[in-house]
């Protein structure tokens, strides 16, 4: 039995999938794509809101420190995903590279785990947006009525704005990838210029007194209890420290989830002009970029205002008016709701990806696997999931969830770093146009701060993120394991052997 459930798709098998008519999708994204992409689901509230948050509450002016630390951890995941991203061009992420490298039952657990973190982020990120436009809206006397202000509101019942967002953009990426590559190369030149204006118009308002101390003093963290505890807490008794040295790496565990979302760049492999190319590109290029004005930020907004007197809801809003200078308030209200449509679209686009190759492998029914006639885009996925997840972010209040999607994301990672080191020895032979340098240190040093960020986080979360995956155990043996088309291959072979 075991034989089955740790039953590996060959590579050159998962290529040739891609070349199948009913099955294949449609080669339109290069470097630049790729990267854009990548920019765009990473930068969304988290740079708007986590930064003041953070220093004010766990770092000080050391959150740009923290933020160099959370871009390293990401980095020794980047560096595992370009090397299977350019040697298995095919659609499904950290699932299809699972499939290929550790084994079935594996890759169904992940691609089960990313289907939830996806669909979960995408409802949540369209919940926020809707707040940041209600809010533009009511700036210039537009008010929706309470009943489609959404359940987070006193009297809300229904969120029709984040409804209407996914549902829009659902039907984007039916009509294709490359016309939702132009769509997030606007708004992603949108947001990005914001954050620039950000950073140069906030420069001038610096104060190098308000820098010191840059590490404050160490402060010791109130220790959480029951649910709300952190693992590491409950397994070894460390509470993480506040400001100081540590305080940076606690920061680090808090800023890391501004960076969530370069690894969707991973699912769209096969819609990759050059994939072996253009994959590495992409993904380390979107990173670099993202890190790079996150640090800034965090140097800016430390520098306007004392750490102490940050604002934790609207930092960088609150920090310019707290200088006499609200136009840029209203600058960054506008950047963040525009710029929340594209972490919606990417989220949505990773999603369906995933689930797009779970069925093309028969692990998920495959009439969800049949492409477009005319567009190449899996269409069906898209539409099924389009509507559920609108109709999710319509309804519920999601908040207490969010932290799934870092749990699931951090969970990922992990796979894929081991997924590495297993696929260099079993498979030494295949081509790598991108090979992770200095393998197996790297990959072990990415699963080493992945784990350690997911103990950081809440029991409760653990507990809802085992559910989840037991769901998804018994979901497998009742239904993919038995239709799983590399199983009934395997079968068919053995039955002509006998025969």
């Amino acid at each position: 039995m075991s034989s089955t459930l740790f039953r590996t798709k060959s590579v050159e098998q998962s290529i040739r999938d891609t070349e199948e008519p009913e099955h294949g999708l449609r080669k339109a994204l290069s470097a630049l794509d790729l990267t854009v992409f990548g920019v765009g689901v990473i930068i969304g509230t988290g740079i708007f809101v986590l930064t003041g948050t953070v220093a004010k509450e766990t770092a000080g002016p050391a959150t740009a420190l923290a933020f160099v630390v959370a871009g390293v951890v990401c980095a020794l995941a980047a560096l595992c995903y370009a090397e299977f991203a350019s040697t298995v061009p095919v659609a499904g992420s950290a699932y299809t590279f699972s499939y290929a490298s550790i084994g079935e039952l594996p890759a169904w657990i992940i691609g089960w785990d990313l289907v939830l973190e996806f669909a979960l982020g995408t409802a949540v990120v369209a919940v926020g947006w809707s707040g940041y436009l209600r809010s533009l809206m009511d700036n210039v006397g537009w008010h929706l009525p309470e009943a489609l202000q959404g359940p987070d509101v006193a009297g809300g019942t229904f969120d029709i704005l984040a409804f209407a967002l996914i549902l829009i953009l659902t039907g984007i990426l039916v009509v294709g990838m490359k016309l939702s590559a132009r769509i997030t190369a606007i708004v992603v030149a949108i947001k990005v210029a914001v954050v620039l204006i950000v950073i140069v118009a906030g420069s001038f308002f610096i104060k190098a007194e308000n820098y010191k101390p840059f590490i404050p003093k160490a402060q010791e963290q109130s220790a959480g209890s029951g649910w709300d505890s952190p693992l590491v807490q409950t397994l070894f008794g460390y509470a993480p420290t506040n400001f100081g040295v540590m305080g940076i790496f606690t920061a680090a565990s808090i800023v890391f989830f501004a960076f969530i979302g370069f690894d969707v760049v991973a699912t769209a492999a096969e819609e990759t002009k050059l994939p072996q190319r253009d994959m590495p590109r992409g993904i380390l290029g979107s990173l670099i970029i993202c890190t790079t004005l996150y640090v800034a930020v965090s140097i800016v907004v430390t520098g306007m205002q004392h750490y102490s007197e940050l604002s934790i809801t609207a930092p960088l809003a609150d920090a310019f008016k707290a200088v006499d200078a609200p136009f840029f308030g209203g600058v960054i209200s506008f950047g963040a709701a525009v710029g929340l449509t594209t972490v919606c679209m990417i989220l949505l686009l990773g999603q369906t990806r995933v689930f797009f190759a779970m069925s093309r492998d028969g692990l998920l029914p495959t009439f969800f696997s049949k492409t477009h006639p005319k567009f190449r885009t899996p269409y069906r996925p898209t539409i099924l999931l389009g509507v559920v997840i609108a109709v999710v972010a319509g309804f519920t209040s999601i908040n207490e969830l969010a932290t799934l999607v870092n749990i699931g994301t951090l969970f990922a990672f992990v796979v894929v770093a081991i997924g590495v080191v297993v696929l260099r020895r079993t498979r030494p032979d295949l081509p790598r146009a991108f090979r992770t340098p200095w393998v197996p240190l790297v990959p072990i040093l990415s699963v080493a701060a992945s784990v350690w960020l997911m103990l950081n986080l809440p029991l409760e979360t653990w507990f809802r993120f085992g559910v989840w995956m037991l769901i998804g155990v018994v979901v497998y043996f009742a239904y993919g394991r038995r239709s799983s088309r590399l199983g009934r291959e395997q079968l068919g072979a053995e039955g002509a052997d006998k025969a």
